[in-house]
C-alpha cells in the first residue's frame, strides 16, 4: 500500500527543487519564463509528472519544451541527490492547460455577461403584448348582488 502523504511530500520537494534548478542552474537560452505549477508523484514513487506554464507565444512554449526535455537528466540527477530516496523517480514535463482553460472560461463568462446586458437593455424598454392587464375580471354589473361575491 502506497503512502499518499509521503508521495505528496515528495511532490512538494520535487517542485521546489525543479523550480530552483530552472531558476539558477539550467542556462539554456531556449528556456522561457517558466512557472512550475504542480508536481504529481505516483503512489510507488517511481514517476513524477511536472506541470509547467510558459509566459509567451506558442514559439516560446515549443522552445521551452525542448529546453526542458534536454535538461531532464540534469534535473533528475539533482532531484536524486537532494531527495535521498533509494530510487529517483523519472521526470516527465507536461505543459499545464490551466491558463488556456481559464482564458476560455473568462471569454465564455464575458460573452454571457454581454448577452445578459443586451437582454436587460431590451427588456427595459419593452411593453407587454396585448392588454395591460391580461387577467379576465368580471365587470361590475355582472356581479350578482345576492351572493357574497
Amino acid at each position: 500500500m502506497a503512502d499518499t502523504a509521503r508521495a505528496r511530500k515528495l511532490a512538494e520537494r520535487i517542485q521546489q527543487i525543479v523550480a530552483r534548478m530552472l531558476e539558477s542552474r539550467v542556462k539554456d537560452p531556449r528556456l522561457g519564463f517558466v512557472t512550475v505549477t504542480d508536481v504529481r508523484v505516483t503512489g510507488d514513487l517511481q514517476n513524477a509528472s511536472v506541470f509547467y506554464t510558459v509566459l509567451g507565444s506558442d514559439e516560446d512554449r515549443a522552445s521551452t519544451a525542448a529546453a526542458l526535455a534536454s535538461a531532464k537528466g540534469l534535473i533528475r540527477s539533482e532531484v536524486g541527490k537532494q531527495v535521498g530516496i533509494r530510487l529517483t523517480p523519472t521526470i516527465e514535463f507536461i505543459p499545464d492547460a490551466v491558463p488556456e482553460n481559464a482564458a476560455h472560461l473568462e471569454a465564455a463568462l464575458r460573452a454571457a455577461a454581454e448577452r445578459d446586458a443586451e437582454l436587460a437593455r431590451l427588456a427595459a424598454g419593452a411593453t407587454p403584448a396585448g392588454d395591460a392587464d391580461p387577467y379576465r375580471r368580471p365587470a361590475d354589473d355582472e356581479l350578482d348582488p345576492t351572493t357574497d361575491r
